[in-house]
């Protein structure tokens, strides 16, 4: 019988550090992308010890921000986009959603993480309709004031601001609805807001949740909350949500009915979309 070789991670880009996990890659791992290390890999197996199908969290996250682009796109008349923590590029990302429903979509991507960027500047340096910035996503008037956002998101127009999978790895001291608040104090009227957060559900899969977030909290990432679905619904500050309101990425407008029943996993992220009116 063949021995499988172990996985020889390639010399990590200027800037990275390959002995600490970075929440983009871990994402990318979870994906069963080839940008991660094994710093962040061994993230992935930690929460995969206590839930088996933990990586259905990475891929429900992007199943609901693909619908909920598909569904700006086609819906609302908004073609301005804020993706806030976009992550390493993958297939379907909210710029190739958007556009091909809307040609003249505009996106910014918001992220700091080296790898993130390097990648994104390079995928998207002949798309003159998206954009990366290196703005720290958890500093508001930092992303609203920068550059690249300004120069290229009218702020006299509807602007949907994506925090998706973002919000429970914050870690600073601020309080989490103060900083939404001032996002959404900046957009104008019609925007939306579309959100992703791991979901303590309060049931019987609540022990998975928080057995899932002790890893993460202990992990070389250290960060990954479980908030509570009231929790999450504060983040939306008020604004009017869109019918179904805050649920189940899962439940999110599916693509087809549910044939199979959700594991325990699907039942602890949640989505939701939200307009200001």
């Amino acid at each position: 019988m063949t021995e499988v070789a172990p996985r020889t991670d390639p010399k990590p880009p200027v800037g990275v550090d390959p002995t600490r996990a970075s929440i983009a890659r871990v994402y990318d791992a979870f994906l069963n992308g080839k940008d991660n290390y094994e710093i962040d890999r061994e993230v992935l197996r930690g929460v995969q010890k206590k839930a088996p199908e933990a990586q259905d969290l990475a891929t429900e996250n992007r199943g609901f921000l693909i619908r909920a682009t598909r569904f700006i796109a086609h819906q609302t008349g908004v073609t301005q986009y804020l993706d806030c923590g976009s992550g390493l590029p993958t297939a379907e990302n909210t710029h190739q959603v958007a556009q091909r429903i809307n040609s003249d979509s505009t996106v910014v991507y918001i992220d700091n993480d080296p790898v993130v960027l390097a990648h994104g500047r390079a995928l998207l340096e002949e798309n003159e309709q998206t954009h990366f910035s290196a703005a720290d996503i958890f500093n508001p008037q930092q992303v609203l004031e920068d550059e690249v956002v300004r120069r290229h998101l009218d702020f006299t127009q509807p602007i949907a601001l994506f925090q998706m999978g973002t919000l429970h790895h914050y870690t600073g001291s601020d309080n989490l609805v103060d900083m939404m608040q001032n996002y959404i104090d900046a957009l104008p009227t019609g925007s939306y807001v579309a959100i992703s957060h791991f979901l303590d559900p309060e049931n019987e899969y609540s022990t998975v949740a928080r057995k899932m977030e002790d890893v993460f909290l202990h992990s070389p990432m250290g960060s990954g909350t479980f908030r509570t679905k009231s929790e999450i619904e504060a983040l939306f500050c008020g604004l009017d949500m869109v019918d179904p309101g805050l649920v189940l990425c899962a439940d999110w407008w599916p693509d087809g009915p549910q044939l199979k029943p959700l594991n325990q996993v699907q039942y602890c992220i949640a989505g939701g979309i939200a307009r200001k009116n």
